[in-house]
């Protein structure tokens, strides 16, 4: 299995914390993002880790490490950064990370087992969570709807009722070959600035409305965090000093 990372972009709203360097160097307990997220990846089963660069690329040389380049990076958004690395996700299945999360090796080796083309992870206990990043979790979340077999009916969109999140999505998914085809003929309709512009979220929406390719869900329960602002950091080390979160060793 293979895993990447999509670290183009810069850490603007870490202000202090992020402004010289790439979001996954913010520590977290000491360590950087992407060295909690190497080790989680290596440990989950992934024997070969792939990082997209743009921002600043200089800063993350690490040894074992492929690197893909956004050269656009300032311009384009996570799907843009996800083309750089067609070539892998033409030829196999590929765990796929956000820069600025942390997760356990459990998480990614369950991701990896789980069947289905394009299979994306999602926390049940977000609200506790997001009521501790958020004075209103609302005003965050996002609507998150599955079917009793896990399917994902609904990703994305804004509202009021508690009812219509089921979990929080974490931006750490699996894509297949198959997956990925799919991708690249929705691409293919877009127009180049509506192609820059598109999330990850933009692009479940956008493969859930064309019915182009069925989208699988892997829950867990807490255990991992988004890393936005540095209050979250500050947040989610305090939750480790009173034992609420326990985060793994990056030592192999």
């Amino acid at each position: 299995m293979r895993a990447l990372i999509l670290a183009a972009g810069r850490g603007s709203r870490m202000r202090h914390l992020g402004d010289e360097r790439p979001k996954c160097l913010v520590e977290l307990a000491g360590s950087p993002l992407l060295e909690r997220q190497m080790a989680a990846l290596r440990r989950g089963g992934c024997a070969e880790i792939g990082v997209v660069r743009g921002y600043r690329a200089e800063m993350l040389e690490r040894p074992g490490l492929h690197y893909f380049a956004n050269e656009r990076w300032a311009e384009t958004n996570m799907v843009m950064s996800l083309a750089t690395a067609a070539d892998w996700l033409r030829t196999g299945p590929v765990i796929v990370s956000y820069a600025d999360i942390f997760y356990r090796a459990a998480l990614v080796r369950g991701l990896a087992a789980a069947p289905g083309e394009l299979v994306i992870s999602y926390d049940r206990l977000w609200r506790e969570l997001w009521t501790r990043r958020f004075a209103d979790p609302l005003a965050d979340a996002e609507t998150f709807r599955i079917d009793a077999a896990g399917r994902l009916l609904e990703i994305g969109g804004k509202t009021k009722l508690i009812e219509e999140i089921q979990g929080q999505y974490m931006g750490l998914l699996k894509f297949t070959p198959a997956a990925w085809r799919a991708v690249e003929a929705l691409l293919a309709t877009l127009e180049p600035p509506v192609r820059d512009r598109l999330d990850m979220t933009g692009l479940l929406r956008r493969l859930l409305g064309a019915n182009a390719v069925r989208i699988d869900t892997f829950g867990t329960e807490g255990q991992w965090g988004e890393i936005d602002n540095p209050g979250d950091v500050e947040l989610y080390e305090a939750m480790c000093e009173r034992g609420e979160l326990e985060l793994e060793s990056i030592r192999q």
